[in-house]
């Protein structure tokens, strides 16, 4: 039996992509070879690396608006110093929202001034600051859109005098925002893309440039860019299997389509934890996220029976953080509304139970 998967990442893929990486992994492009033996500077795989890159753009409305897609290595670890030695020179605003951001902010102070313009870490991260101001005179400003962990989400950007730069690990391509808000978009592609292994950053070519630093030539957007994506070598597996999951999501009608699924999903999810007394959502309501619902038990005796009932119904995946405890359902993109359905009818069981 195929179970429902909620886990946070690496997490549900759409079945067609699984289907098509995995015949490629057998025979890629009938060329005799598998994906994970050719060659990157192989025609085959530049087309794959060019029409990954170019879905991008095209999925985010950024056609002719001077930005660029990259896939890269190292995760979205990697970013939060990568984004600091190409932008910061003499000081960068952060929101502080939770475990990812807070990361980012460490190594960003590894070169230069930080400071934070807001943080809910004061509630444990379970809300999103708000009205706060960001500095005209700073380089630029960082925020991480939905938090996985607390389950908290960024209902409105900020119109940022400053370049703005977005941690969207967790909710990439799941909702439609105006992508040309921000100078410089990364996301690790284990989410809402395809396997770890790759990271998607999109860069506004314009706001590079203007560090007097000498950067590592692998931490350099603009090598990369010029190298179309092929400074070094891609993971080459990971890049096609986002490049079929960018397909998969342009054929289901672009981010609004799947926006609207999730929002039904979520609409289903947190109706039962806010209606069934036995359950209690972690994060302010206001700002719950569309692709990650935490919430917690509040009878922990019922513990047991409660996780029994879900390995019985083939659930797996909702153990929520260390840091919050609790539950966790992950929502993402490739989630079928069926397994929601599922998740919900065995907390609705047990409430009967009770």
């Amino acid at each position: 039996m195929k179970k429902h998967n909620f886990s946070a990442g690496p997490s549900i893929l759409p079945h067609e992509v699984i289907l098509k990486s995995s015949q490629a992994v057998l025979d890629f492009n009938n060329e005799g070879l598998s994906i994970l033996e050719i060659s990157h500077r192989s025609k085959g795989f530049i087309d794959v690396m060019e029409k990954a890159r170019a879905l991008v753009i095209e999925l985010m409305g950024l056609e002719g608006k001077g930005y660029k897609a990259l896939f890269l290595q190292g995760g979205a670890s990697t970013q939060f110093l990568m984004v600091a030695m190409n932008l910061l020179e003499k000081r960068a605003g952060y929101l502080n929202t939770g475990a990812w951001s807070s990361k980012a902010i460490k190594e960003a102070k590894k070169l230069d001034d930080i400071y934070e313009v807001a943080s809910s870490k004061d509630a444990n991260f379970n809300y999103i600051p708000k009205g706060f101001d960001i500095p005209e005179d700073y380089d630029y400003f960082h925020c991480t859109s939905n938090n996985t962990i607390f389950g908290t989400q960024i209902k409105s950007f900020p119109d940022s005098p400053i370049p703005m730069v977005c941690d969207m690990s967790s909710d990439i391509f799941s909702r439609d925002i105006d992508f040309s808000k921000f100078g410089i978009i990364y996301a690790g592609a284990q989410k809402n893309m395809g396997p770890a292994g790759t990271t998607l950053v999109v860069v506004k070519e314009d706001i590079l440039g203007k560090v007097s630093r000498n950067i590592p030539s692998i931490m350099d957007y603009k090598i990369h860019i010029d190298n179309g994506s092929m400074y070094n070598t891609p993971p080459v597996f990971s890049v096609y299997t986002s490049m079929l999951t960018l397909e998969w999501l342009k054929n289901l009608g672009g981010i609004k389509a799947v926006e609207k699924l999730n929002e039904d999903k979520a609409r289903l999810m947190y109706s039962e934890i806010d209606l069934n007394p036995l359950f209690k959502g972690f994060a302010a309501k206001e700002d719950r996220s569309i692709m990650n619902a935490t919430f917690t038990l509040e009878n922990e005796n019922l513990k047991e029976t409660f996780e029994t009932m879900l390995k019985e119904a083939g659930i797996s995946g909702v153990n929520g953080h260390r840091s919050v405890g609790g539950y966790r359902a992950s929502m993402y993109n490739a989630l079928p509304i069926e397994s929601v359905k599922a998740l919900v009818e065995v907390m609705s069981e047990l409430e009967s139970k009770a």
